[in-house]
């Protein structure tokens, strides 16, 4: 018999190789650091007890005074250890099961049923025992192109050489499930369960391939398992969340990595890019790009049109025709261009649309929407200058003739200007604190080389509650004469990218060439010309800039530095001077420029790259929320599209005539009349209903309504200061971003094994992990600490020698 196992099992553990000790110790206080003062009080009590018997005792004879003696031992040092409280500590070695990870993809994605070649599906379906799965799902058996998600059950439910059974007799497996809900969502997997029942409750209907989130979800919740290995069987396509190699570096252990899906398919596919916002009557460029797989010399028909939204787009009437081209597909990538001149303002969508090719498995991103903002209103700047600079001359010029502003739209304050010009010219404003309903109209201001006298408490606050509060853009330049450093003491200094310090002065010491720093290329503004190779290379026509003004440090919250400076340092002695930043404050944006020489971008090039810089920087910043007055009454919804069964939710800010937050007390009912119209009827033949938005804070309306159906809705809320009707629309759809790439990314695939030490594979070949992995099992020591007896038994003892001292005293006649 093996009394290691035994010993193991009556414990209640298994797999027990070794005990590695056994030692007895004593849980008293005054035992168990001294366990040998037990010892010696047993000795102590044994000698006493043996002294008294053979000399107070004499009427007995000797061997009677010796058996009282022993017996008199024992249970004195029977209560000594009782005292002393016992215990048996036993270190049990075990070498368990190392714990297997399998992560399956519970995304729509793997609900795709491709279009395989011949011999490609014929071989798929022997690897997977497709015939044996088909035996056991009827269901199937009709069916020639199946699913990712069905060659995968067939897999896991092989009848031979099944790779889950043979693992489990080595590994203790779990099953994981992402994509379906946030996170990863365990699956059900019983070793006794009759194969066609196992992982029943995998479902692919996710409508995301969030792989980092998942990988992240089991190093929060589920690192106590003490996992060897995690396998994932996927497609790959991750497209939300975070990033999955760095995820899954967390996790510490190798992965294999299951790809399942073709590596390349016949697609069509089409990207394209609107401007958000364009004026009437006033030409802009539609660019669509297609993209194409194994689809060379194919010739195809792009067709853009924009039709209304909330408009059926099948309706011909409807559609608004922007243009169609014809293209032979040469290359992985083309570009179209479309001349669109609107003539009707609104809200609209602009649809691209090619024809599928035969072949396709996905059709879905054969047609790209982008919804539009077709205005005949303008941007309104404010400009804000000491005296006239190049750079204010020539922004002048440049917005005067700029679509969305005009004449109508640029008007500025020149501290330096003649009191009686300000009054006359309607290009000058007055004064900088202007009435409320009038600063407020404003989109993006442009705050100029000010010294602080000019600049009023009353400004100072009104443009910090137009920027955080109303999402207006401010730009800050920084001039030769005061320099940032004037705002140091103001309301503004706490908005700025950068720490101004009101010591410091211009440094016009050495010319040199500023630096751009590697995320400049993800602003538009800060992307000059037409290269796609090096979209930065316009910044090289500014030449050297002969100064610029210091700042103390980097704003650290929320700041990223666009170009610094190629030499000098902050106060800190290691970060570079920025000289171009921008920050988000509250809902708007705050761009610093340490210096007002941007004109020298006219030197080779005249107004190009110029009207590029300042026309993509308000349109940044200016384009985000509602234009003038219409940011006095906004009503919003969270998202632009739904899914039916989600919840949508409606905000409405809603200011006074002053643009004051505008309290229930002054809105009858106490809340926003609000018309919500639904595409069907309801079950009393209505599609429109009435509702009222609560507030949530003053100027702050809110409310949330659920979709049942497809369609479009509208939302008519009435302004209960003018009486005017807002209205929006938003389209619930069943569209799944899971279907926009029909192939397996094999790269993703590759790295997330490479990178975390493991092997990829596709399902044919899988079963070679068995063979490809061996972990090391992990010695685990277990420390049992068991009583060497219980109370019942100790003091059932006891009675049984003072019985047997009872019994010898009896028989000796001893009194």
């Amino acid at each position: 018999m093996n009394w290691t196992a035994f010993v193991g099992r009556r414990l209640g553990y298994s797999e027990i190789s070794t005990i590695e000790s056994i030692r007895i110790s004593f849980g008293s206080a005054w035992a168990h650091p001294w366990p040998g003062l037990v010892v010696l009080g047993c000795l102590g009590l044994s000698v006493f007890t043996f002294w008294f018997y053979l000399q107070w005792q004499p009427h007995a004879k000797r061997p009677a005074r010796l058996g009282l003696a022993v017996l008199r031992s024992l249970i004195l040092s029977l209560v000594l250890l009782i005292v002393a409280d016992p215990t048996l500590e036993l270190a049990l070695v075990s070498l368990p099961k190392p714990v297997l990870w399998f992560l399956l993809d519970g995304s729509d994605s793997m609900s795709i049923a491709d279009e395989l070649p011949e011999a490609e599906r014929s071989s798929l379906a022997t690897a997977v025992d497709l015939k044996g799965y088909r035996s056991q799902h009827p269901s199937q058996s009709g069916s020639d192109r199946l699913s990712r998600a069905d060659y995968t059950r067939a897999w896991l439910h092989k009848a031979d050489h099944n790779l889950i059974d043979r693992l489990s007799d080595s590994y203790r497996l779990r099953f994981f499930s992402f994509g379906e809900t946030d996170g990863v969502r365990i699956l059900s997997f019983d070793e006794t369960t009759s194969q066609p029942s196992r992982f029943a409750d995998w479902q692919t209907t996710g409508r995301t391939t969030p792989l980092g989130d998942a990988f992240e979800e089991l190093a929060r919740q589920h690192a106590s398992d003490n996992v060897s290995a995690v396998v994932v069987v996927s497609d790959f396509g991750q497209n939300s969340g975070t990033s999955p190699l760095e995820a899954a570096k967390k996790l510490g252990v190798p992965i294999f990595t299951v790809g399942v899906g073709p590596v390349t398919a016949v697609d069509l596919s089409l990207d394209l890019i609107v401007p958000q916002t364009i004026k009437k009557s006033e030409s802009s460029t539609i660019i669509v790009t297609v993209r194409q797989r194994e689809l060379e010399n194919t010739p195809v028909s792009v067709q853009v049109y924009a039709h209304q939204a909330g408009e059926a787009t099948e309706s011909e009437q409807h559609r608004i025709p922007i243009g169609e081209r014809q293209l032979t597909l040469a290359e992985g990538m083309t570009q179209l261009e479309f001349p669109f001149t609107p003539d009707v303002t609104g809200r609209y969508v602009v649809t691209a649309e090619v024809d599928p090719v035969e072949g396709e498995v996905v059709t879905e991103n054969n047609r790209a929407t982008r919804e539009v903002s077709i205005i005949d209103d303008f941007l309104r700047l404010m400009f804000v200058e000491y005296e006239p600079t190049w750079e204010w001359r020539f922004v002048k010029e440049i917005f005067h003739r700029d679509k969305l502003v005009g004449t109508r739209g640029f008007r500025t304050f020149l501290r330096s200007a003649d009191p009686v010009v300000r009054e006359t010219n309607e290009l000058f404003l007055p004064n900088l604190t202007l009435p409320r309903s009038q600063f407020f109209e404003n989109d993006v201001i442009f705050l100029g080389d000010m010294p602080a006298s000019t600049l009023s408490e009353r400004f100072c606050e009104m443009t910090r509650e137009f920027v955080s509060q109303f999402g207006g853009g401010l730009v800050v330049i920084a001039g030769p004469r005061f320099g940032p450093g004037q705002l140091a003491e103001t309301a503004l200094a706490d908005m700025l990218p950068v720490v101004v310090d009101g010591d410091l002065r211009r440094r016009d010491n050495q010319e040199f060439h500023l630096n751009l720093t590697p995320i400049a290329g993800q602003f538009d503004f800060m992307r000059m010309g037409t290269s796609s190779d090096d979209p930065l290379k316009g910044w090289n026509n500014l030449g050297k800039l002969p100064w610029y003004q210091p700042v103390r440090r980097v704003e650290a919250r929320g700041t990223q530095v666009l170009a610094e400076h190629p030499l000098d340092k902050c106060s800190d002695a290691r970060t570079p001077q920025p000289l171009i930043a921008i920050r988000q404050y509250g809902r708007g944006e705050v761009v610093y420029i340490a210096f007002n020489e941007m004109w020298r971008l006219r030197r080779l090039r005249g107004e190009e790259f110029y009207r590029q810089f300042w026309g993509q920087l308000i349109h940044r910043l200016g384009l985000g929320h509602a234009l003038g007055s219409h940011k006095r009454f906004v009503v919003r919804t969270d998202k632009k599209q739904y899914r039916p069964e989600e919840q949508v939710r409606i905000t409405v800010e809603a200011y006074d005539k002053e643009f004051r937050p505008l309290d229930e007390k002054e809105i009858p009912e106490r809340r926003l009349c609000t018309e919500w119209i639904q595409p069907q009827e309801d079950a009393e033949g209505n599609r429109t209903q009435i509702v009222g938005i609560p507030p949530l804070r003053p100027g702050i309306f809110e409310t949330r309504l659920p979709v049942t159906s497809t369609g479009e809705y509208r939302v008519r809320v009435t302004d209960p200061v003018t009486g005017d009707i807002t209205e929006i629309n938003f389209d619930v759809a069943n569209q799944s971003i899971e279907r926009q790439s029909p192939i397996r990314n094999a790269l993703l695939q590759k790295n997330l094994a490479a990178e975390t030490g493991g092997k990829d594979y596709d399902l044919r070949d899988v079963d070679r992990f068995i063979e490809d992995y061996h972990p090391v099992r992990q010695k685990e020591i277990s420390l049992e600490i068991i009583p060497l007896w219980t109370n019942w038994f100790t003091f059932g003892l006891v009675l049984v020698l003072l019985l047997a001292e009872w019994l010898v005293r009896k028989l000796v006649n001893l009194a």
